[in-house]
């Protein structure tokens, strides 16, 4: 076996039989797209072409949280400002809910 120096990872394999180029290029484009996944969906989160149903359900699935149920919980101002709600909104959401 070659010293750690001498060693050309580009050309051996993963264990799936993958060069080890092709899977370095592979997760960087799963990377890249993850992020344009993540930033289009904070775009729906605040597109007003979206409903307030909608944008809050968009901001639960991107930060895997629930709104919360009480009315006076501080986390609804966080809701209103990522959504591009008003906190007005956010509690007609939270009371459409709770009917």
């Amino acid at each position: 076996m070659l010293p750690p120096s001498d060693y050309d990872t580009r050309s051996h394999s993963t264990p799936h039989g993958e060069l080890n180029a092709d899977f370095r290029a592979r997760v960087m484009r799963e990377q890249a797209e993850n992020v344009a996944r993540r930033q289009e969906e904070l775009l729906e989160q605040t597109s007003t072409l979206n409903t307030p149903e909608a944008r809050v359900r968009i901001w639960e699935r991107l930060h895997s949280l629930t709104l919360p149920r009480s009315p006076t919980h501080p986390l609804l101002r966080a809701v209103a400002a990522q959504t591009g709600l008003t906190l007005e909104q956010v509690k007609e959401e939270q009371q459409r809910r709770l009917a």
